[in-house]
């Protein structure tokens, strides 16, 4: 599972727990302005989630780590389908985050409500 904040103009996602090691990453931090959505997602888990570069892999079961799809870097850490949150990036080591948080829906309204213009 990974908590979602907003620090200094950043999306900051900490991985927590056991998910460190299945992951093999404990955060990241990404500009505000290359943040380009969140969604609430729990039925992305059921496609492909892309090949594994570094991280964890049991399926269903656990997601955790660093995937390739269409070219594209995809960081996942999915347990449990009912927390999984969509973030996609521009101009970023990854093009999408793929996470389980603990709520969902908050997690979403915060990273949108962060990214809108004051």
């Amino acid at each position: 599972m990974a908590r979602v904040s907003i620090t200094d103009g950043n999306l900051v996602v900490e991985v927590e727990g056991s998910h460190r090691l299945w992951a093999l990453k404990s955060r990241i931090e990404i500009p505000l302005g290359n943040v380009r959505g969140a969604t609430f997602d729990p039925g992305i888990v059921h496609g492909f989630k892309g090949f594994k570069l570094l991280g964890t892999q049991v399926p269903g079961v656990i997601t955790a780590g660093t995937f390739r799809s269409d070219g594209d870097r995809i960081f996942w850490d999915v347990r449990n389908p009912a927390g999984a949150i969509v973030i996609e990036l521009a101009d970023e080591t990854y093009t999408r985050l793929i996470i389980e948080v603990a709520d969902p829906r908050a997690a979403v309204d915060l990273i949108e409500q962060a990214r809108r213009p004051v």
